[in-house]
């Protein structure tokens, strides 16, 4: 992490993606941001000009042209990093982009670190811990779901959870060390019995919210949904029929498919991450067997599955034994029939009138959108909804597990009658893991793992 002397510097970074484009932005933010920007801008005195006003001129180095651009300036406090910070739109030529930040790290500029500009604004009380690491997925999301998920946190719904949670918690920990400092006297400033009734609640919410990340994962990084099914049941013609292009390996020969391919579709705003595995069989190929072992370890480790049976070549007390499967795993599931037209009429019905089932042909797309359909109100069912608030970030993960631990020996502490020093610990490290999402608890160690992921000029 940098030290402290270097947040008083002038950074600079290239804010949009590198390469050749139509605009190029390059950012600055520091004290001496405007001025370091006047030095070599032709076209207005920046620093007499107000906050949140575009300057039209010339970037030049001495008397040479290097760009006409377009300057944005930002006066402290009313900036994202709450510091003077400008924003220089230039042609997105690599060259152009390159002379110019040269240029002014020659008149004392620093190229940022990743991730700092954010780190300014968070040391400067622009947000708290948790908003900060949002913006980071509010750049990466890549779905709906995803987006309104960051973009929630980032305007602080998460954090503002976490700050009533702990401000509850505040009250009665100042009451134990109140109890304490009178320590011979006996006195009780916390009743016991209001503060196991706090800690109930305040567990209950806790644990709503680890639940919440085995939703935010999926929500973040999409639903890892497997196909599966015997060979030859058209998984990979799914797989492509759904992908709308050719994804995976197409034979006619059992047992083309040896590994998972996998590939994302976006249906109305929910990311599948789909994975077409090895056709499930009793095999002698030793390179086949390890591909039907993979395919039952994705299974489990899936949010969903996609059972497909080929109804041409399939039996019912077969297709029964292998839903009772399906049903055992615990996971939820799609038992879909393939191969509709080339079925009989006997077992089509069979099939359908089960629960979780429905029927297609993979290679003429018939009733794709019905699979469409089910696959989001699979996912509807189970709870993948994004109203309330959601755990995405695995480090807010660790940090409610723990709060969790801390509290449940809170609880057990006031039903063992524990010593107030021993109580008031539980609840001091309750308050620390809780503190530590927004911020309010850090080392440099941690900001410098968070904001080290971030990409640079954000």
């Amino acid at each position: 992490m940098a030290s402290h002397h270097s947040f008083q510097d002038t950074i600079i970074a290239l804010a949009t993606p590198p390469g050749i484009s139509a605009i190029a932005v390059v950012r600055l933010s520091g004290m001496d941001a405007i001025g370091l920007v006047d030095k070599v801008f032709h076209g207005a005195n920046l620093a007499e000009k107000d906050s949140h006003t575009l300057h039209f001129g010339t970037i030049r180095d001495e008397e040479r042209i290097i760009d006409e651009v377009l300057v944005s300036i930002f006066k402290e406090p009313k900036s994202f990093t709450k510091e003077n910070a400008v924003e220089i739109s230039t042609h997105g030529s690599t060259y152009i982009v390159k002379e110019l930040i040269q240029l002014l790290i020659r008149n004392g500029a620093r190229l940022a670190k990743p991730g700092e500009f954010t780190q300014r604004a968070f040391m400067n009380g622009q947000f708290d811990l948790a908003q900060a690491e949002a913006v980071a997925d509010v750049i990466n999301a890549e779905s709906e779901a995803a987006h309104q998920a960051a973009l929630n946190q980032m305007r602080g719904g998460f954090s503002q959870e976490i700050k009533e949670l702990r401000s509850e918690l505040v009250h009665f920990a100042s009451m134990i060390e109140l109890e304490l400092d009178f320590g011979e006297e006996d006195v009780e400033f916390a009743s016991r019995q209001e503060l196991s009734s706090l800690v109930d609640k305040l567990l209950s919410r806790v644990k709503e919210l680890i639940k919440s990340f085995d939703l935010g994962n999926v929500i973040k990084n999409g639903v890892p949904t497997v196909i599966a099914g015997k060979p030859n049941a058209g998984k990979s013609t799914l797989l492509n029929a759904l992908l709308k292009e050719e994804k995976a390996i197409v034979t006619d020969i059992p047992g083309t498919t040896r590994d998972f391919i996998e590939d994302e579709l976006n249906i109305e705003g929910i990311s599948f991450r789909f994975i077409d595995t090895a056709g499930l069989r009793d095999t002698e190929d030793k390179v086949e067997a390890i591909g039907v072992e993979r395919t039952k370890e994705k299974m489990k480790e899936a949010s969903l599955i996609i059972y497909l049976f080929d109804l041409s070549n399939e039996n019912l007390t077969d297709i029964n034994k292998e839903i009772n499967k399906l049903e055992n795993l615990g996971i939820p599931f799609l038992a879909v029939g393939n191969k509709q037209d080339a079925a009989s009429q006997e077992l089509l019905d069979s099939f359908s009138n089960q629960q979780n089932t429905l029927t297609i042909a993979a290679s003429t797309g018939e009733n794709l959108e019905d699979l469409r359909s089910q696959l989001l109100a699979k996912v509807a069912s189970e709870g993948f909804t994004t109203g309330d608030t959601i755990v995405t970030n695995a480090r807010h993960y660790e940090s409610l597990v723990k709060t969790r631990e801390a509290l449940d020996r809170v609880t057990a502490g006031i039903s063992n009658q524990i010593t107030n020093d021993l109580l008031a610990l539980d609840i001091r490290h309750a308050l620390n893991h809780l503190g530590e999402i927004t911020g309010e608890i850090t080392t440099d160690d941690l900001l410098a793992n968070i904001f080290s992921k971030f990409c640079i000029g954000k």
